[in-house]
């Protein structure tokens, strides 16, 4: 069973079990823990995280394979409990300092940003990961490859130090004692996630919170200062390809407008906010300030529902997708990768109020009804079961007939919350 097979198949129901236990407990408190369209982002682009994971996995891991193959300097049995022990300790030093230099070098920090774009903190931002962190990332586990740890072993530990770092995104959890010094906790991840001073850049460890101390990286939690979650360049939109895209696209900008080949290339290599001098002068951005307000454009109850249902319907298509990822063609898995970005951009435009985006959701809503209707396939899926195309047909049939009132509903809110 490979890794993405193991996900789907329990760890996926749990992370949402846990989802709304979270919620529960906030509102047994008093308190807000999560807001709609924050959420809806966060898991899609989890979504796409693991769609880009599909086509990425020669990349990720054949790579990998390859080096183990060839370059290993030692033979490591995979039925050896001290291989796996000390293979879950180097990966997580490893991860260590990719999430460091994640921070640090501009070019790493342009795929790590989404991960701390959430205004919010929740366990919906755990799952908030990068389309784009294959690109990069991998150099820093090639380490592990060069001492002989099994691909098997390799692949299983890198599942559990990344399920692990669920749980600590929550503000519902307070101090843990001795366990704050030892491992990352959620008292210690919420300091990572601020943009705080005190807190930021800091605290990276992914299961031990001991290579912070030992690197100098710490910092604690202080009741005094209490975290404010986001980026210092707030991304204020909900479109999914854009989180991925935002920092690449203003580097590159900053690349083509710096005056010295020097500067193109150390605008990359510099740490995240770096700017030649002679950009920053003729092109000068708004310093950080806090407080910051969230963005959190204002949504009517009826396109609040509707937009949530949609985005559980795209849950459900995109788990199938990865199901089928093994068996079917590349052609097939490119034309429902594309329609599931799409879906999850067009949400992301309906909740940022965007006019344009009715007409585009009302062709999705009705290609996706009539398509199963009049062919019974749908996306590679041969003879799809007669019940389950009419469900889709009726279910997509009266989103694309409820459109044009909750377009109406949308513009109703919008028009009030303006006038207030």
């Amino acid at each position: 069973m490979n890794t993405q097979e193991l996900i789907i198949t329990w760890a996926t129901p749990v992370f949402f079990l846990l989802i709304g236990i979270e919620l529960l407990v906030a509102k047994l408190r008093g308190r807000r823990a999560y807001a709609s369209g924050d959420a809806v982002s966060s898991i899609g682009l989890g979504v796409i995280s693991q769609i880009v994971g599909v086509f990425s996995k020669l990349l990720t891991l054949g790579i990998y394979a390859w080096c183990v193959q060839h370059l290993a300097l030692f033979t490591l049995p995979a039925d050896s409990l001290w291989v796996w022990a000390g293979a879950l300790l180097m990966y997580d030093f490893c991860y260590y300092w990719l999430h460091r230099c994640g921070h640090e070098v501009n070019i790493l920090w342009a795929a790590h940003v989404v991960h701390h774009q959430s205004e919010h903190y929740n366990l919906s931002t755990a799952l908030r990961q990068t389309g784009s962190g294959v690109l990069l990332g991998w150099l820093f586990y090639l380490p592990m490859a060069l001492l002989g740890v099994p691909l098997k072993v390799f692949v299983v530990v890198a599942l559990i130090d990344l399920l692990y770092q669920f749980w600590v995104h929550t503000e519902q959890i307070g101090r843990l004692g001795w366990f704050d010094r030892v491992f990352c906790s959620p008292s210690n991840h919420r300091a990572h996630h601020a943009v705080n001073d005190r807190y930021l850049d800091r605290n990276y460890g992914g299961i031990l919170i001991v290579w912070d101390r030992l690197f100098g990286s710490f910092v604690e939690e202080d009741d005094n200062d209490p975290p404010v979650y986001g980026t210092r360049a707030p991304l204020r939109s909900w479109n999914p390809l854009w989180a991925n895209a935002e920092v690449y696209w203003h580097t590159a900008i900053d690349a083509w407008h710096a005056q010295r080949w020097r500067d193109k290339l150390l605008v990359w290599l510099k740490p995240p906010g770096w700017r030649p001098a002679d950009v920053a002068a003729r092109f000068p951005k708004p310093a950080f300030a806090m407080p910051c307000a969230r963005f959190d454009p204002p949504l009517s109850s009826a396109v609040k529902f509707y937009v949530l249902l949609q985005f559980a319907l795209l849950l459900a298509m995109a788990t199938q997708f990865l199901g089928m990822a093994g068996t079917a063609s590349l052609p097939t898995l490119l034309a429902y990768a594309a329609y599931l970005v799409a879906g999850l951009c067009v949400l992301g435009a309906l909740m940022e109020g965007r006019h344009w985006a009715w007409w585009v959701e009302s062709l999705r809503a009705l290609a996706t009804a009539l398509v199963p209707l009049l062919s019974s396939q749908w996306f590679g899926i041969s003879h799809l079961d007669g019940h389950i195309a009419l469900a889709m047909t009726a279910v997509f049939g009266l989103s694309a007939l409820a459109l044009p009132w909750l377009h109406q509903s949308s513009r109703f809110t919008g028009l009030a919350s303006a006038a207030n």
